[in-house]
């Protein structure tokens, strides 16, 4: 059983602590919750049409799952798959906005559970 989604399609073997989903040769990566604080000013500001270049394509390649922004608290939440902290740190890096965040927290996740992992229900006509 797949620990992540609760679905019998995935084959799971457990190496140490690690675990790897495999399916057609193709490993799933871990997933990590990135959060972070920001500070804006008009060096920011301008930057960030060509940061979302780069978010749009780890969006687009699979890596990024969400990435969602409070303009309110000016707080940063990212969930991406990644084989290890060190490297959604090293992506985080290539980010134009790099040197506006503080407070990076980088979590691994166990259990990633929503509406986005599931099939859409089905309605009989």
């Amino acid at each position: 059983m797949n620990w992540l989604t609760g679905h019998c399609d995935f084959q799971c073997n457990q190496r140490g602590k690690d675990y790897v989903i495999k399916k057609e040769r193709r490993i799933i990566m871990k997933k990590f919750q990135v959060t972070m604080h920001f500070e804006m000013d008009d060096e920011f500001m301008s930057l960030v049409p060509s940061h979302r270049v780069y978010v749009n394509s780890l969006i687009e390649k699979g890596i990024v799952d969400q990435y969602v922004v409070s303009m309110e608290t000016q707080r940063l939440w990212i969930t991406m798959g990644a084989e290890s902290k060190q490297e959604v740190s090293q992506r985080l890096k290539k980010s134009p906005i790099y040197k506006y965040w503080d407070a990076i927290e980088i979590d691994e996740l166990f259990v990633i559970d929503g509406q986005h992992y599931r099939l859409p229900a089905l309605q009989m006509n």
